[in-house]
């Protein structure tokens, strides 16, 4: 295992990737093609713009852009200037992200110009409001910088090669230098996640947990040089970031990063550029598979799948070996609190065994299922899932109560998800203690949600479940209670929500209910909603 004791930390493996693998591709973009010699050049310019721009280290530097070269290469330079990165969700709404930026004080902030018809900069403008700080966005008063990852920004804001321009004056040996000051133990991440609070929590992991977890991830899945890696997992989720970014550069595989999920792309994508390794949720294979032009395309470098964040139909599994002769499929778990890696099937595992469970305990790591007194069950007894081992969060970002919730004094870390273990040691997730639900892989909280329904000035009292939808998997649906006199409609509230919420947050379905089903101590019964 090299991990991060040959690298130490993420900027050593970036250069490492630059000298063994220099001639081969490493990023392909559209016409754009660079190879891994080009993209360390290209990531030490970003590190020398970061450190003129007065980055220092542990500061946090955000980034708010879909799947790019930009990304990576500003993602990649912020790291290796020392600094702590926060990916931004691209689905967030101009005020979820002011919330992040606010709470994590991110310094410098990378940002996409307009992204599917959204200008990111103006939504951004709107949500931070008036406030005391001097920089562009006086509502977020530690954000000293906002670049725009485009040719042109706004008053106030940079352009990604102004900014680049400002690092001339910074050598080669100093941004070495400053790597080479970061230890594997310090910070090199915060992915926020919701909570049963309602608002997002910063799970801060270090460089060598995520060296040694995708190390491990990379040996599991069998990635290997040559390879080449579709990446439509977006970068903000350690799916994209760590098991697509951070592994290809572990093994000199070519990132060809998709922005968007369209499955036409897809299927273009894998047929021109000789796709040989797929990861996603179980919706972008299945789409791929029930495409009505899949003959058209030419599918026969595809190799290997990683898949997990929903139910694993076995007849998916069956489908991409015989239909698309696929390998290598197999399923995982992870959250973001434990480096977004916890259980992986391994190659060779049989098909019910990957369709039906994510896999074992990874190495380093240890999991159990727990009752409510917090002792083991045993095997076929459903519990809540608890883990302990390198892969496990310093902790959530300052915030200490929020950690002491889910850490335990012995290392344990409470995941709220409920699940069963088999003989084998194999994990069937069954159940989520928080309620969350998984909407097209992407994680949707009811307390979030409700949270923010609830600024609508016709709703009284709501709760939001996730039900069962043929194509996302689960989709939201909210019980809902007017105010009196209120003539809100489901097709108003749905289309408020559309403005005020990422999509995959929005409910698909509102019932108006005269009062929600409570309990003694007021809890809302989840479960009698769900019974209806």
């Amino acid at each position: 295992m090299r991990g991060d004791l040959e690298w130490g930390g993420i900027p050593g493996l970036v250069r490492s990737a630059a000298t063994r693998f220099a001639d081969r591709e490493a990023v392909v973009e559209g016409r754009t093609r660079v190879s891994y010699a080009e993209l360390g050049a290209r990531v030490e310019r970003a590190a020398a713009a970061c450190m003129a721009s007065g980055v220092r280290r542990g500061d946090r530097v955000a980034i708010w852009a879909p799947n790019t070269l930009d990304w990576i290469v500003s993602a990649l330079g912020a790291v290796s200037a020392g600094a702590i990165l926060v990916p931004l969700n691209t689905r967030f709404k101009g005020t979820e992200a002011a919330y992040v930026l606010s709470r994590s004080r991110a310094k410098l902030l990378f940002v996409t110009g307009t992204f599917l018809g959204t200008s990111y900069v103006a939504s951004l403008r709107r949500a931070s409001g008036e406030g005391p700080g001097p920089g562009p966005l006086p509502g977020l008063p530690h954000l000293e910088q906002v670049v725009v990852l485009a040719d042109d920004a706004p008053a106030d804001f940079r352009t990604w090669k102004d900014f680049l321009a400002d690092g001339e004056g910074v050598g080669a040996a100093d941004v070495r230098q400053r790597a080479d000051t970061l230890s594997g133990s310090a910070p090199s991440d915060i992915i926020f996640t919701s909570g049963t609070t309602g608002r997002p929590k910063g799970a801060l992991i270090t460089h060598a947990q995520t060296l040694r977890g995708y190390e491990i991830w990379s040996d599991l899945a069998g990635l290997r040089e040559g390879d080449r890696y579709l990446i439509v997992n977006p970068f903000f989720h350690t799916f994209g970031y760590k098991a697509g970014i951070v592994a290809c550069l572990m093994r000199g595989a070519t990132m060809i990063p998709q922005p968007v999920f369209n499955v036409d792309t897809v299927l273009a994508n894998v047929a021109s550029e000789r796709i040989s390794v797929l990861p996603g949720p179980p919706t972008l294979h299945q789409s791929l598979l029930d495409h009505p032009s899949r003959d058209a395309y030419d599918l026969s470098a595809l190799r290997l799948v990683v898949t997990g964040a929903a139910v694993v139909p076995l007849r998916l599994v069956e489908r991409l070996r015989s239909e698309l002769g696929v390998d290598t499929v197999l399923t995982a778990y992870g959250l973001s609190e434990a480096s977004g890696i916890v259980t992986m099937c391994r190659r060779g595992d049989a098909p019910p065994v990957i369709a039906s469970t994510s896999g074992r305990a990874i190495p380093g790591t240890e999991v159990r299922v727990v009752g409510a007194t917090g002792a083991p069950l045993g095997p076929g007894s459903p519990g809540e899932i608890v883990v302990r081992g390198f892969n496990v969060m310093q902790g959530y970002f300052e915030d200490a109560a929020a950690t002491a919730e889910v850490l335990t004094e012995d290392g344990w870390l409470r995941t709220g998800d409920v699940g069963v273990l088999d003989e084998a040691g194999n994990l069937r997730i069954t159940d989520r203690i928080k309620d969350m639900f998984i909407v097209g892989g992407f994680n949707a909280y009811p307390a979030e949600i409700e949270q923010l329904l609830g600024l609508h000035p016709d709703v009284a009292d709501v709760a939001v479940i996730g039900v069962p939808d043929g194509r996302l998997g689960e989709v939201g649906k909210a019980y809902v209670v007017r105010r009196p006199g209120s003539v809100l409609t489901a097709d108003d509230l749905i289309a408020w929500s559309r403005r005020e919420m990422a999509n995959y947050k929005v409910p698909r379905e509102v019932e108006f209910v005269e009062e929600l089903p409570r309990n003694a101590s007021g809890k809302v019964v989840k479960g009698e909603l769900r019974a209806r």
